[in-house]
């Protein structure tokens, strides 16, 4: 089980799983986000994605341990992560008294399921195990207050006996990539505010799936504000491992920052972003649907002009002439004359928005 587990978090990083391995490998990357955050590495949301934002907190701290900077959660790495750095998800039943990487994935893991434990700290404490007693109760388990096999098999299943507590206000679910401070913007309220109303501590790490009640009236009303825009592009710049200057451009280009523009095709938001596209990068490339907001857009149109700078090589031109043109035609026929103004002004607004 040592051997098959070390292959499997090396694996996740390195991106190169698949079938029944893959689902395993997967799991573990909320363990690995939370250790390099407890040690100062890690700024981003845990949201289970192994992206550029994980890969280089990795790198970072290995450099600080005299490590191999290769990127990989190897034995060596995992050992100087400490405490919260071992063992693997999966490989020891789970109980109360219990502290480590695979407490913080079960952690993450009951918050995608509806059953937030109130922090990811890797301690199985007292209201951890309330969580996984409620989380076995609902998915029909001998509500034991054990992580074994059966409830982690329940915990990877995507129904999960999941429930939606509705209170008073508005209901949002943390999405990957948003942050305390960003949602109480959009919302008109403040992180503190939002907190309190739901018993959160901002200093604490925001666990992606957690459930929020929002003022009624707030929200991603449009329009929306430019300091809004402005830092959803940043943050899903950053996710996506996309230059933020050339996602700034592109977005000013489409639609000045503004959200309520809509073209005669039908693309819609700041980063006008067409049906078809919509489906595409749902169905294909994020896999799950993405809220009709303002972030929602920009996370669209960001994770898209990704898809085609890997598409067309890394080729600013090409791609951000793809994302105007659509990438078949380019590939078809290359850049048509409006095509080549668009890029043009795309390529000389960057650091100038």
């Amino acid at each position: 089980m040592r051997r098959l587990s070390f292959l499997v978090l090396v694996l996740v990083v390195a991106g190169v799983v698949s079938g029944e391995a893959a689902a395993l490998a997967k799991v573990q990357v909320p363990g690995v986000q939370v250790a390099l955050s407890r040690h100062g590495y890690y700024k981003g949301p845990v949201d289970g994605i192994s992206g550029p934002l994980t890969k280089r907190a990795i790198r970072d701290f290995q450099r600080s341990k005299g490590l191999e900077a290769d990127g990989v959660v190897g034995r060596r790495t995992r050992a100087a992560l400490g405490r919260l750095g071992r063992p693997l998800f999966g490989a020891r039943l789970l109980k109360r008294g219990m502290a480590g990487f695979d407490v913080s994935v079960l952690q993450f893991l009951l918050g995608q399921r509806g059953s937030r434990p109130p922090s990811l700290d890797g301690t199985f404490g007292p209201v951890t195990e309330r969580h996984v007693r409620r989380f076995q109760r609902r998915a029909g388990l001998a509500p034991d207050g054990i992580v074994g096999k059966r409830t982690r098999a329940a915990l990877h299943t995507s129904g999960g006996g999941r429930h939606v507590v509705r209170r008073a206000g508005r209901l949002h679910v943390v999405r990957p990539g948003e942050t305390l401070s960003g949602i109480a913007a959009r919302a008109g309220t403040t992180v503190a505010a939002l907190a309190r109303r739901n018993r959160l501590d901002p200093n604490r790490l925001l666990l992606v799936g957690t459930k929020l009640v929002l003022p009624m009236g707030g929200g991603s009303a449009t329009p929306a504000s430019r300091g809004a825009v402005e830092a959803s592009l940043g943050r899903w710049a950053a996710h996506y491992g996309v230059s933020p200057d050339l996602v700034r451009a592109l977005a000013w280009q489409e639609s000045g920052f503004q959200n309520d523009v809509r073209s005669r095709a039908g693309a819609v938001g700041v980063m006008q972003v067409l049906p078809a596209t919509r489906a595409f990068v749902e169905g294909v490339l994020i896999g799950e649907p993405v809220p009709r907001t303002m972030d929602g857009n920009v996370r669209l149109g960001v994770a898209y002009l990704r898809h085609l700078l890997h598409r067309f090589g890394f080729d600013v031109r090409l791609a951000v002439g793809a994302y105007y043109q659509g990438p078949a035609s380019v590939q078809r026929r290359g850049l048509m004359r409006r095509t080549r103004h668009f890029v043009a002004n795309v390529l000389a607004l960057r650091g100038r928005v």
